[in-house]
């Protein structure tokens, strides 16, 4: 995978979250162009070592544009310059030979540094734990149709099911706002008939969660659904705000 691209990268370097953090500027020669973003770092880690050096701390998984866990913040956008792309799935044929790269992590309060590029984003488990869910009568399997959907319903649901929780929408949000990731857990369950046994307590229990998570309020900018690599929608952000306002209206519950 030898190439002829040499890149300048400011990667943001922070010991822990305590501690004040800087970007630190590295060379990455001889990369190609059909590099994954991750193999490029790769690549720098590797010479990192071999000097004897820190190797870059960053998250990955799959490596399939499917966990999230790649999030980078890359030249002021999160997952880079390709739309309803992952940093994984980001290839280097997307930048030019001489290019200087700035690499950071997601920059907001409920996501605190672990290292480097590395943020815990634990708080999205936090708010998925609090309801989103179902509570369904175990026993014999049913019908796989027996309970008919109309198409658009279900083809809706599954598009807002498809959010991988990565938090690029935190990160687009200059208030931080987790409102794209919740509604659309939120919107999976609400338009299903399956969803709907806690269908009030759980637009209360995952909003007020996200709140003492200490995500901010949505902007109304659109900033979210431009940056999410899977294309979630704002049309989701009204419904959850539906589900909430009729949650507390006409069922309010007590949060704990």
């Amino acid at each position: 995978m030898s190439g002829n691209m040499n890149l300048t990268l400011k990667v943001w370097r922070q010991k822990n979250s305590d501690t004040r953090g800087k970007f630190v500027t590295y060379q990455a020669d001889g990369i190609s162009p059909d590099m994954s973003f991750l193999e490029m770092l790769d690549v720098v880690n590797e010479e990192l070592v071999r000097k004897g050096e820190d190797p870059i701390h960053f998250d990955h998984d799959c490596r399939e544009g499917i966990c999230g866990m790649c999030s980078l913040y890359i030249n002021g956008r999160p997952h880079g310059p390709k739309q309803l792309t992952t940093t994984c799935q980001l290839h280097m044929r997307s930048f030019h030979d001489g290019q200087t790269i700035v690499i950071e992590p997601w920059r907001a309060s409920a996501f605190p540094v672990i290292k480097d590029l590395a943020v815990d984003r634990t708080a999205f488990d936090r708010i998925q734990q609090a309801g989103g869910y179902v509570n369904v009568n175990t026993g014999g399997v049913p019908d796989a149709n027996g309970i008919p959907i109309p198409k658009v319903v279900a083809d809706e649901a599954f598009e807002s099911a498809t959010c991988i929780g990565c938090g690029a929408c935190v990160a687009a949000c200059k208030n931080s706002s987790a409102m794209l990731f919740v509604s659309a857990k939120i919107s999976q369950y609400a338009l299903l008939p399956q969803g709907q046994t806690e269908r009030y307590s759980r637009a209360q229990a995952m909003v007020d969660q996200m709140d003492a998570e200490g995500f901010g309020s949505c902007t109304n900018t659109g900033a979210c659904e431009a940056e999410c690599p899977v294309g979630i929608k704002l049309t989701n952000i009204a419904r959850m705000n539906r589900e909430y306002l009729t949650a507390k209206i006409f069922k309010e519950i007590e949060v704990h």
